[in-house]
């Protein structure tokens, strides 16, 4: 009873600094199986202090604004990580989201379906679309948030940063209904520890996770994202520790790489220590990488 009722005020906590959750889909989901009633979401709180939620049916987006006086007109989509297995919801969504507004900048937190047969036509582009509904969400109500259209970027950690990856070169392959065509483009594209690909220094878990043990050549090279980098890419900023034993370094190396074969603006912050997983705060270093992060959007016009 008394975890139920922490858990419950640091959730309340959480969510009284946001101005509203709402559905991603307006109506059915497309792909989309009806849950079984044994598939109910759960997000407990670990030891560590980490909400990881579980079992994502009805995918949502948390919506941070900043005071009108202070926008600056950019926003960002925050997928946080867990392998597609769950999502550390509050350590890589709702307390990143809290750093962007301080900036003056939206942000809203994607809470995405994780791929499961049991609620999914086909589990491995379930996340995908959820990304792509979010932007097409984002850039559609523009307006309504006081958002400049042409400054909405995506961003992930972990699993999360590698379905920020698939869409910042997928974006041009919709998963998604879209009539009124709007650009599923990010502006830019912010990776923090992400797993890139499929094929060279992968994740285990989240490859099995997303395409199944048995998942096909062409789904590993479909979702081994520096494989489809090309001059259209958006511009991306990564960030990775040299030490990461979950998701090697060569995964940014790599997608850093194609970044500048191609051509593309790209900026790169390696540390020496840090592990994976590390969130907002790397405890081997005095530097703070958000704020390289707010050097590079200000460099590039989005601040």
């Amino acid at each position: 009873m008394k975890y139920a009722i922490i858990l419950l005020m640091a959730l309340v906590s959480i969510q009284l600094s946001a101005q509203q959750v709402i559905p991603l889909y307006s109506g059915k989901i497309p792909g989309a199986k009806p849950a079984p009633a044994d598939y109910r979401e759960e997000a407990p709180l670990g030891q560590d202090k980490i909400t990881r939620v579980a079992k994502v049916s009805a995918p949502t987006l948390t919506v941070y604004l900043p005071a009108k006086e202070k926008a600056r007109g950019a926003a960002v989509i925050i997928c946080p990580g867990g392998g597609y297995g769950i999502l550390a919801i509050d350590h890589e969504g709702y307390h990143v989201a809290k750093r962007f507004v301080e900036l003056g900048v939206a942000a809203f937190v994607l809470k995405y379906r994780l791929p499961s047969d049991a609620i999914m036509e086909d589990k491995s582009i379930g996340p995908l679309m959820d990304a792509q509904q979010a932007i097409y969400q984002v850039r559609r109500q523009a307006k309504q948030w006081n958002i400049d259209p042409g400054k909405i970027g995506i961003m992930g950690f972990s699993a999360g940063g590698h379905l920020a990856s698939a869409l910042t070169v997928h974006y041009d392959d919709p998963k998604i209904p879209n009539k009124e065509n709007i650009s599923l483009r990010p502006d830019f594209s912010i990776l923090i520890y992400p797993v890139i690909s499929f094929r060279n220094y992968t994740h285990q878990g989240s490859a099995i996770n997303l395409i199944g043990k048995e998942g096909t050549e062409a789904q590993r090279d479909y979702f081994s994202s520096e494989l489809h980098v090309t001059p259209g890419t958006p511009p991306t900023f990564l960030v990775h520790a040299n030490d990461d034993g979950g998701v090697p370094v060569q995964n940014s190396i790599l997608f850093n790489e194609a970044l500048v074969r191609n051509k593309v603006k790209a900026e790169m912050h390696l540390y020496q220590g840090g592990g994976h997983g590390f969130g907002l705060n790397n405890k081997t270093t005095k530097d703070d990488w958000f704020e390289r992060l707010k050097n590079w959007m200000a460099a590039n016009s989005w601040l």
